[in-house]
């Protein structure tokens, strides 16, 4: 596809500032500021270091990145806002120099994307354009669609439904286009892994336009052994809290607390009992 049709098209000067939470991607990271800095109407890209104890910082700032560090793991959530804010920052210096500009839409995505992200371009279209104030990443039909097992994208779907009135295919996925008023309109942002799924209510609740548009990237899947399941009930905890903290319906928010103490109960491993809020049949 021709790369022009992915040039600003939005205010006079708008641009779009890349922000990559990473924790220990040494293996990938590198790759995926390379794709990120060469995206059409990319000027900037931050990587956001959730303390990584491998070469995750030195790659990136290889590749060109500009690298906050957390000194802890503060979740995804914590690193996307102090990504959101080091453009901040970087755009006080640049007026302080003289150099005023219409501040930089927000172009998150995942550090394990590699060479993929340098086809993320139509995922900042309709942004640049004006048609949507939010746009997620939809991971190829062809393709198997990553971003969350089973029950855990169910919780989030039906959660942000119940919520919006509005269901969304991918509710897990991490790469997402943002106007700064609709970045700012989900703040704070939902903690963990919540985050997306508190991203696309707040957003929505705003009155914000959301759209999915299918992008051909990739990332490292979940895979099925100890670890991933860990993550998951991770995930399933983050979603249900970012669900639990936006107040639905009573009743809803006392099943996803019983099903989170059921996940910790288990001592981190998935359980039985978080099933039962999510088996509706579509």
């Amino acid at each position: 596809m021709p790369q022009d049709r992915y040039r600003p098209h939005g205010a006079a000067g708008a641009a779009v500032a890349v922000v990559i939470p990473a924790k220990d991607e040494a293996e990938r990271i590198g790759a995926t500021v390379v794709a990120a800095r060469g995206l059409p109407g990319v000027d900037l890209v931050i990587v956001v270091d959730d303390g990584s104890s491998d070469a995750t910082v030195d790659l990136a700032l290889d590749a060109g990145a500009r690298v906050l560090r957390h000194g802890r793991n503060r979740g995804k959530g914590a690193a996307m806002e102090t990504g959101a804010e080091g453009v901040r920052l970087v755009e006080e210096h640049e007026a302080a120099g003289g150099t005023v500009r219409t501040p930089r839409h927000l172009l998150f995505l995942d550090a394990d994307l590699g060479g993929s992200a340098e086809r993320a371009g139509p995922l900042m279209t309709p942004v640049l354009e004006g048609t949507a104030d939010m746009s997620i990443a939809l991971f190829p039909a062809t393709r198997l669609r990553l971003g969350g097992h089973g029950f855990v994208v169910r919780l989030a779907r039906e959660g942000v439904h119940r919520a919006t009135g509005w269901e969304p295919e991918q509710p897990l996925n991490g790469q997402r286009c943002l106007t700064r008023a609709a970045y700012e309109a989900a703040r704070p942002l939902a903690p963990g892994f919540g985050v997306e799924t508190g991203l696309s209510i707040d957003v929505l609740r705003a009155g914000f336009r959301v759209v999915e548009v299918e992008v051909p990237l990739e990332h490292r899947p979940t895979g099925a052994d100890l670890r991933a399941q860990t993550h998951r009930a991770h995930q399933f905890v983050d979603v249900a809290r970012a669900l639990a903290a936006r107040e639905l319906r009573p009743t809803l928010r006392r099943s996803w607390e019983g099903a989170v103490h059921g996940v910790r109960e288990a001592g981190g491993k998935l359980s039985r009992k978080a099933g039962h809020i999510t088996r509706k049949k579509r």
